[in-house]
């Protein structure tokens, strides 16, 4: 099974989960020159794949016990331009969590310069893959998602969370 290495603190580190450097590739540049929509959430979708292998619901979780996660609700915000070429960075933070389901927020980061290019709140939640509907984390992995949902209660909460679409109110 793919699992964490019980040396890893990622797990209780109270800063949010740091993905690794990404750069803006050929294919994403739409015709205004920038990065294509949609690729804001491969990006995304990379960055929280490394920390699910971390918590031990990768790939290998899928395989071994049949169970998986879905994303069940997403919410994107565009916020500066990234371009070709440009380095960048997602962190993660999981904003709560219970048996079934992971709230999880995401900033991309430009990585040398530090500045925010957008943000994602998601709502993912867990399924049991034999039945496709959700089910309980088991208890190790519950176990690992709690370490992560207490280290990352002390963390500030970003500017972001929770916001819907809506017209500004006048």
């Amino acid at each position: 099974m793919t699992m964490i290495d019980t040396g890893d603190d990622v797990l209780r580190r109270p800063a949010p989960f740091p993905a690794s450097v990404m750069r803006i590739e050929p294919q994403w540049i739409d015709y205004n020159g920038h990065l294509n929509m949609a690729y804001y959430n491969v990006m995304f979708d990379r960055a929280i794949d490394e920390l699910w292998l971390r918590i031990g619901i990768g790939p290998g979780y899928m395989k071994e016990r049949n169970c998986s996660t879905f994303t069940a609700e997403c919410h994107v915000r565009y916020l500066r331009e990234v371009h070709l070429g440009d380095p960048v960075q997602v962190s993660i933070l999981l904003v709560a969590a219970d048996e079934k389901r992971l709230h999880t927020f995401k900033e991309l980061r430009h990585a040398t310069e530090g500045w925010l290019s957008a943000t994602s709140e998601n709502m993912t939640i867990h399924m049991d893959m034999n039945v496709r509907k959700t089910a309980p984390f088991p208890a190790d992995i519950r176990a690992r998602i709690d370490a992560l949902a207490k280290a990352h209660s002390t963390v500030p909460r970003p500017e972001g969370i929770g916001r819907k679409v809506a017209m500004p109110s006048k």
